[in-house]
């Protein structure tokens, strides 16, 4: 987008006040005025405001838009609006925007977007639209965001940009920079760190960051401060697999290579920054029973992604109510133990998703492996121990002032003790299973622990008043 034009320059227009006003977010009045440019139809006022913001504030500023004054004002920007704005939108407010604009401002906007940011945003569109706006871009563009597309989503091929610096390893210093001011600039990536070093065949041989061609002499080889590439990062490589190396070894960029060990495109850091904020809400909202969310996701979406775990958690309330019904006749006769079985299953449900969450945590992170799987093991399960012994007592010698009886305060403390311990042990033992048969720990953890949790805590403390009591 050619951001020196002004669409009506001879017009003079109030400035709306400056985004800065609110610290941490955009000021009301900012909002406020900016909707009432919206609802004016104020295009050049709208398009010197977005002109000036950062994309990311762009896409912050139209998501605090009411819905109506959102469509509108992506349909008065139209081509105006910065791509990397839209790239920038959330999920749902992307996709509404995209069906708002023409397939002629989509096509405008994937040429002044980055291979991987355009098939981003191609790959929310239907396949028909798709296939005619990439009849429109140019055969390169083309090319790059159709091989994008051909990578399984949420892996490396998707997350790459085919624009990088590669040398021949026998260049020298002065040669590759030489040549980077002599190529097109929309040859050059945006954003690069270093450049790769390729023999003949454009095989990886090694790295040279920018900045070593800047302390080093015209005259000296690459190959003498060339270094090897930490990680080659292969294109259906999972992206959290990728995000992973990218922390372990503190990279800013890395090379993607094909079987053959060719150089295909490069993964910056800006990118990846992106995916671990994504599997970090995945990871939180699975652990909820969410599959998404969002300030601006409707009643309808909202619904939809929630109620199939509500309708698990429905079958699963069933199941540890029928464990309650065995006892029917303890719990008449004995009427307090329907007031302390909440408190039972209450504390030892939290203990088992403290356990759950520090082990989903550790999976994410790769600490579970080897060894430490049994470590962790043992430390959830004295860990376990040790508070149940702590609460479980605690709990007991309430129930033995409020109700004196020392026999039910025996029965729930050793009920508690108990259930702490398996609490502690499925809480890990849950998901490392689901990871070893190929589930992801985060999505199907949850409800089987918590439903465990209950069951045993019930069958536990009613089995014992039972024996104890009866």
């Amino acid at each position: 987008m050619n951001d020196t034009r002004d669409p009506d320059a001879s017009r003079a227009e109030p400035e709306i006040p400056e985004a800065s006003e609110s610290v941490g977010g955009m000021s009301p009045a900012f909002i406020a005025q900016f909707v009432g440019a919206v609802g004016d139809g104020d295009k050049p006022l709208l398009w010197r405001t977005v002109k000036d913001l950062h994309p990311a504030d762009t896409a912050d500023l139209l998501e605090h838009l009411p819905p109506e004054a959102f469509r509108k004002a992506i349909h008065l920007l139209g081509k105006d609006l910065p791509a990397e704005a839209v790239a920038e939108l959330s999920d749902t407010a992307r996709l509404d925007a995209l069906n708002e604009l023409t397939d002629a401002a989509v096509t405008a906007m994937i040429g002044h977007l980055d291979s991987d940011d355009a098939s981003f945003l191609l790959n929310d569109l239907e396949e028909d639209r798709r296939a005619r706006i990439l009849n429109k871009v140019s055969a390169t563009d083309r090319a790059a965001i159709e091989s994008a597309l051909a990578f399984d989503e949420e892996t490396a091929g998707r997350l790459m940009q085919r624009a990088f610096v590669a040398a021949p390893v026998f260049w020298s210093v002065g040669q590759a920079i030489d040549h980077m001011r002599t190529v097109p600039e929309d040859d050059l990536p945006e954003i690069f760190f270093e450049i790769f070093l390729v023999d003949p065949a454009f095989r990886l041989q090694g790295t040279v960051p920018v900045s070593g061609l800047v302390r080093h002499p015209r005259e000296t080889p690459l190959q003498a401060i060339m270094k090897e590439a930490p990680v080659q990062v292969r294109p259906e490589m999972d992206q959290e697999e990728v995000a992973y190396l990218f922390r372990q070894y503190n990279l800013a960029s890395a090379p993607v290579v094909d079987d053959a060990g060719r150089l295909t495109g490069m993964i910056t850091i800006d990118d990846v920054v992106d995916v671990i904020q994504e599997e970090a809400e995945e990871d939180i909202l699975a652990l909820s029973g969410v599959s998404e969310a969002g300030v601006n996701q409707s009643v309808f979406s909202a619904v939809r992604a929630r109620i199939p775990w509500l309708a698990i958690n429905l079958a699963t309330a069933f199941l540890a109510s029928a464990i309650v019904s065995l006892f029917a006749p303890v719990i008449d006769q004995v009427v307090v133990l329907a007031f302390l079985m909440p408190v039972v299953a209450g504390l030892s449900g939290n203990a088992g998703s403290q356990a759950l969450a520090v082990a989903v945590r550790a999976i994410a992170e790769r600490d579970l492996q080897g060894s430490m799987v049994l470590r962790a093991i043992r430390r959830e399960a004295l860990t376990a121990l040790v508070n149940g012994l702590i609460i479980a007592w605690a709990a007991a010698l309430v129930v033995l002032i409020w109700f004196h009886s020392p026999t039910l305060s025996l029965v729930i403390g050793s009920a508690m003790t108990l259930t702490f311990c398996w609490a502690g042990l499925v809480g890990i033992l849950a998901p490392l299973t689901l990871r070893r048969l190929g589930a992801d720990p985060a999505v199907a953890s949850s409800v089987f622990v918590l439903t465990s949790i209950d069951m045993a805590s019930f069958f536990v403390f009613l089995g014992l008043a039972t024996i104890f009591l009866m």
